[in-house]
């Protein structure tokens, strides 16, 4: 899995969230999760693609279910990385059922 860097976006100015992107890896991802950050997930592609992020933890001994999000054909999608995704390593586990024309980042909203 490739580890998606983190690119601040400042609440004063912004930041271009198309031109942060990059192609979505095979084998996956990983991204830091936390407060303010979020993947962007931008499907170039003419149908539409689901994105899988890991849930590893357990609530009273049962098992969360993963979290998947449906990104239509041709739009972007913006997906919160809360820490309930978090891993062993503090990072999310991300994958994709197809990765043509499919390209990703993570932000995290500055001060």
């Amino acid at each position: 899995m490739a580890a998606l860097p983190v690119t601040v976006a400042p609440i004063a100015g912004g930041v271009s969230l198309t031109d942060n992107l990059v192609a979505a890896a095979a084998g996956g991802d990983t991204a830091p999760t936390g407060p303010g950050r979020f993947l962007v997930v931008k499907n170039g592609d003419a149908s539409p693609h689901t994105v899988t992020i890991a849930t590893p933890g357990t609530v009273v001994g049962l098992g969360v279910a993963d979290a998947t999000v449906v990104v239509p054909a041709g739009k972007l999608s913006m997906i919160p990385l809360a820490r309930v995704f978090a891993g062993t390593a503090g990072r999310a586990a991300i994958t994709y059922d197809a990765v043509t024309t499919v390209t990703v980042g993570v932000f995290e909203l500055g001060t």
